[in-house]
């Protein structure tokens, strides 16, 4: 896979037919099975004190190489040997409005109320009075404040600039345990949304003790029209069937990749149509607002726990506007669209856009997995 590097440590999960999940590592190009009693779990290998070296050292079974994988993961049944989410006990929480870019369109969705038609304008009018003021400003510092009481005169303060600019991060629940998918699944879309997007992001892998142990990519799937309408809508519009992708492996942290890269990562987004239409875009880590160790430190703490470690997206600059269905109405997804966001290191996440009431259901949820891991004498 192009953007993968050889030297680079990389963990996972496949499932594999009359089997059922299991850990994997790629070595040289291709797949390994490392589950074992110490390591049954995606979770339990990044409880090891160097998970990269505990996943080097482990002795596996060879699955074959990663491109045969990559092609059957690709709208595979439920029964095919497949690429999974690479996590799978973590809780999977998700951090918004992080870039300026993408702040300034959560306005803009809030003050059109969800209706794509009127988002063109109102956006000249914003950019007129913000313009370049919140580039660069540090979340809270008194800088923050004073931009926060001049835009409050304007009447244009909003509560996606308050977690924006303001001290507190946004953090919500993205998606629960098990239930996102990786490399080649469908993703979601609920069938009430009419205005949505893929969100290129990086992902962290974070353990119970609040260590980033590495990190991956992630398509936040966005339903604009239905967050505009009210930020009380944001479970219905973020957690939803095949709703969250990750993948399509965790680069774990070692001596040649660490937390400084993720900061410097650059994501590339491509959605191509089924009718011709192809978009392109960025989200470059290096732009983002509050520092990934930042964001982790705000969702666990002593205020929060999370046993089973968590998932965690840093969110996106990215915020489409180019026109696909008609002048003015920027951009939304059509059923069948192929999304590729891909960064060098992390390698590429690949998915087909569905309803989510026609991508396959989830079923395999936590109970089943302890119950299959039992099964095959793991715990």
């Amino acid at each position: 896979m192009d953007g993968l590097d050889s030297a680079g440590c990389y963990v996972g999960r496949v499932w594999r037919q009359g089997i059922g999940p299991c850990l994997v590592h790629l070595r040289e190009g291709r797949v390994t099975d490392i589950t074992s009693r110490t390591a049954p779990t995606l979770r339990d290998l990044l409880e090891r004190p160097d998970p990269a070296a505990f996943a080097r050292a482990s002795p596996g079974e060879d699955l074959g190489p990663l491109a045969a994988l990559l092609a059957t993961s690709e709208e595979a049944g439920p029964e095919t040997t497949r690429l999974l989410s690479p996590n799978d006990l973590q809780a999977v929480k998700a951090c918004g409005v992080t870039f300026a870019g993408s702040m300034i369109e959560r306005v803009i969705e809030e003050r059109a109320a969800g209706d794509a038609s009127r988002a063109e304008g109102i956006r000249a009018r914003v950019a007129a009075v913000i313009g370049d003021s919140l580039r660069g400003l540090v979340p809270g510092s008194e800088k923050a404040a004073e931009v926060k009481r001049l835009l409050q005169a304007e009447g244009l303060w909003s509560q996606y600039l308050e977690v924006g600019i303001g001290p507190d991060a946004e953090v919500f629940t993205k998606a629960q345990p098990m239930s996102a998918v990786g490399y080649g699944a469908s993703v979601g879309l609920h069938p009430i949304s009419r205005w949505n997007n893929p969100e290129p992001e990086v992902v962290l892998a974070v353990n119970s003790r609040g260590e980033i142990c590495g990190g991956a990519l992630g398509n936040d799937v966005n339903l604009r029209d239905v967050e505009g309408r009210s930020a009380l809508l944001l479970g219905k519009a973020k957690d939803n069937n095949a709703a969250a992708s990750i993948g399509p492996f965790i680069r774990l942290f070692d001596g040649g990749f660490g937390l400084d890269d993720l900061r410097r990562a650059e994501l590339s987004l491509e959605v191509l149509g089924q009718d011709g239409f192809r978009m392109t875009g960025r989200s470059s880590m290096t732009e983002i607002s509050r520092d990934p160790a930042d964001l982790v430190a705000q969702t666990r703490g002593r205020h929060h726990q999370y046993p089973d470690g968590f998932m965690l997206y840093c969110g996106t600059m990215f915020a489409p506007v180019q026109d696909r269905d008609g002048p003015g109405q920027g951009f939304t997804h059509h059923v069948g669209d192929r999304v590729t966001i891909s960064a060098p290191g992390l390698g590429a996440l690949v998915n087909t856009v569905r309803l989510a009431t026609e991508a396959p259901e989830w079923t395999f949820g936590t109970a089943a997995l302890i119950r299959n891991l039992a099964g095959r004498g793991l715990l």
